[in-house]
C-alpha cells in the first residue's frame, strides 16, 4: 500500500490510473505521509478493475459524499457524515495499485484483475482479524444509506 494521503491529495498518489484496492480512514490525527498499517480508523475498503482505475473510483466516492450517486459505500458515509466540508479534512486514503490492462482478455491481465478482487477480500480478513468486525461502511448491517 502507498503511504496514507489526505483525501484532497489523493490524485497525487503514484499510479492512481491503475486498477487496485483502496482503503479510506477517518482520523482526527493527521496520518498523511505515514506508512500504511491497519488501524481502527479505517472506515472503508474498496477495489476497482475499471478502465478509469483508482482515480475514477475515488472520484465516484467523492461525488457521492458530496451528495451525488454512484458509490454505495460513500452513500453510507454520507448518511452518517452529511457535512462534506467537515468530513474532508479528516479523510485519508491509501492505495494498492495493480499493473494490468483492464480492457485485455489476455490470461495475465485477467489473472491480475482477479488478484485485485481477491486482495480486497484479503483486506477484509486482515481487518476482521485485527478489529473483530468489518470496516464500518463495508458492513451493510451496521451502517445505513438513505
Amino acid at each position: 500500500f502507498s503511504n496514507w494521503a489526505k483525501w484532497r491529495d489523493r490524485n497525487r498518489l503514484n499510479v492512481i490510473e491503475l486498477p487496485g484496492v483502496y482503503v479510506i480512514a477517518l482520523s482526527e490525527q493527521d496520518i498523511s505521509g505515514t506508512s500504511f498499517k491497519w488501524r481502527q480508523e479505517v472506515i472503508y475498503v474498496g477495489m476497482t478493475n475499471s478502465k478509469g482505475g483508482l482515480k475514477s473510483r475515488l472520484q465516484q466516492f467523492e461525488n457521492t459524499i458530496k451528495g451525488g450517486e454512484g458509490h454505495g459505500g460513500a452513500s453510507r458515509v454520507r448518511y452518517k457524515h452529511p457535512d462534506h466540508e467537515g468530513l474532508i479534512p479528516r479523510l485519508y486514503v491509501s492505495v494498492w495499485p495493480k499493473t494490468c490492462n483492464v480492457l485485455s482478455n489476455q490470461p495475465s491481465d485477467l489473472r491480475a484483475m482477479g488478484e485485485v478482487a481477491k486482495f480486497e477480500y484479503e483486506c477484509f480478513a486482515y481487518f476482521v482479524e485485527a478489529f473483530h468486525q468489518l470496516p464500518e461502511f463495508n458492513d451493510k448491517k451496521r451502517s445505513r444509506k438513505k
